[in-house]
């Protein structure tokens, strides 16, 4: 069995290679919760449904998020109307947090919710929410304090970041399944996500960090990091909040021992020696994922990286 860490962008793509290679029975994908939000009154969870997106095929290909050749009149109806629009969700894309909504308001865990939603959709692999529990990332600023969408999608991540914050993660308890396809896992990969505010909010949750340090598997990370900046997003400005450099290196210092391989780009295959300094194999390969091709290329090499022989 294989089992993903996974949030963000990066994250759906490096999972979407995965599964065109890897049986749906034996990939287990765990995601980042530490974004969800309330909005409009529903539950949304963004991780999870661009990893669900990305399963069933139907992960827009010009955004990056959201539900493939979705429409936004709802969104549009909704602002005339004097509601908040600065997170985005198309009319396809809204009848998914209806759908997780209902379940939730009906008694299901998210993990129950997030199954139904993969039934619906004909996802065979089996998809984790981190925790059944509310864990939210607080990005401090000198402004103040802003929620992961407030300040990745309102502002644009331009404010200055202070620090970040896992909200509910120390009282957590991770969702049913969650350690034990990290103990039982034959590899355990870490997809090229944020290793700040994608990663981080699941370290943050106890036993995972436990789970990674004891299961027998190699444990393989994808950088985000090339040639010195972040692929997308936030992740150089937040690796450097905690101190460590934006460079392939200090993505294998920010997982600080608990990674036996980490997977860089070409390019930064100069940083070797650094980033075996903590602890850590190096392997390198074009990790920069801009065609279907290059996933797919991605994901065996990360399977190659353990030993694996791809199954198809």
């Amino acid at each position: 069995m294989i089992t993903v860490l996974t949030g963000g962008t990066g994250g759906g793509k490096f999972v979407w290679g995965l599964a065109q290679i890897v049986p749906p029975e034996q990939l287990t994908v765990i995601v980042n919760t530490g974004d969800d939000l309330t909005w409009w009154g529903l539950h949304v969870s963004p991780d999870l449904d661009s990893v669900l997106y990305a399963l069933a095929g139907k992960l827009s290909r010009e955004r990056g998020w959201g539900y493939e050749d979705d429409s936004f009149r709802c969104l549009e109806r909704m602002q005339s109307l004097g509601a908040e629009s600065w997170f985005q969700l198309g009319d396809l894309d809204l009848a998914t947090h209806l759908r997780r909504t209902q379940l939730l308001s009906s008694g299901n865990s998210l993990t129950q919710a997030t199954a139904e939603l993969c039934r619906a959709m004909n996802v065979k692999q089996r998809l984790l929410p981190m925790t059944d529990d509310p864990v939210r990332t607080i990005v401090s600023t000198p402004e103040g304090d802003l929620t992961f969408q407030e300040y990745f999608v309102r502002e644009r991540w331009k404010p200055a970041v202070v620090d970040v914050k896992f909200v509910g993660a120390d009282k957590a308890t991770t969702a049913p399944g969650v350690l034990q396809a990290i103990i039982h896992s034959d590899n355990v990969l870490i997809a090229p996500s944020n290793p700040v505010t994608s990663i981080g909010p699941m370290l943050a949750v106890p036993g995972v960090r436990d789970a990674l340090r004891c299961t027998t598997a190699q444990v393989v990370a994808v950088s985000p990091i090339v040639g010195g900046s972040a692929v997308s997003g936030p992740a150089g400005e937040m690796l450097k909040m905690r101190g460590h450099a934006v460079s392939a290196a200090g993505v294998a210092e920010a997982y600080g021992g608990l990674v036996d391989v980490l997977i860089a780009d070409s390019q930064d295959e100069s940083q070797r020696r650094e980033i075996e300094k903590h602890e850590t194999q190096a392997a390198f390969t074009n990790t920069v994922m801009k065609s279907e091709e290059d996933k797919v290329a991605l994901a065996k090499f990360a399977l190659s990286a353990v030993g694996r022989e791809v199954a198809r």
